[in-house]
């Protein structure tokens, strides 16, 4: 897949998620937002009933619920998430989900070995 990202990597932009989130009847409709050599930022809108098959990824996963609700598996354990969860998958978690209402997401995904951020202001 060579779709375009939306935001250029290379130069500061403001986007307003809600905006930019297209739904489709009876289906999922993904935009990359941007793509680095370490990340890779997707928006998603879910119709109702919609879903992803449990599946596993080589990168850890940040998900950030936008608007609406899921059922969420991770490694068979089901929970409802909905707007305003943060979700943290490490890699090689089996996970699936599936839109109890219509239901937008965020996901960036961060390749393996990347540092992250201490959180630490050292000065």
């Amino acid at each position: 897949m060579n779709e375009l990202p939306v935001i250029d990597a290379g130069a500061a932009k403001i986007l307003s998620l809600a905006a930019e989130t297209t739904f489709a009847p009876n289906g999922i409709v993904s935009r990359t937002l941007l793509r680095t050599p370490n990340n890779r930022m997707v928006l998603f809108g879910f119709s109702e009933g919609q879903e992803l098959t449990e599946h596993t990824s080589t990168q850890s996963a940040v998900i950030q619920i936008l608007t609406g609700q899921a059922e969420l598996s991770l490694a068979g354990k089901l929970q409802v998430v909905k707007a305003g969860d943060l979700i943290y998958l490490p890699p090689h978690l089996p996970h699936a989900l599936k839109a109890i209402t219509p239901f937008s997401m965020l996901l960036t995904l961060s390749k393996a070995g990347v540092p992250a951020a201490s959180g630490r202001n050292d000065e």
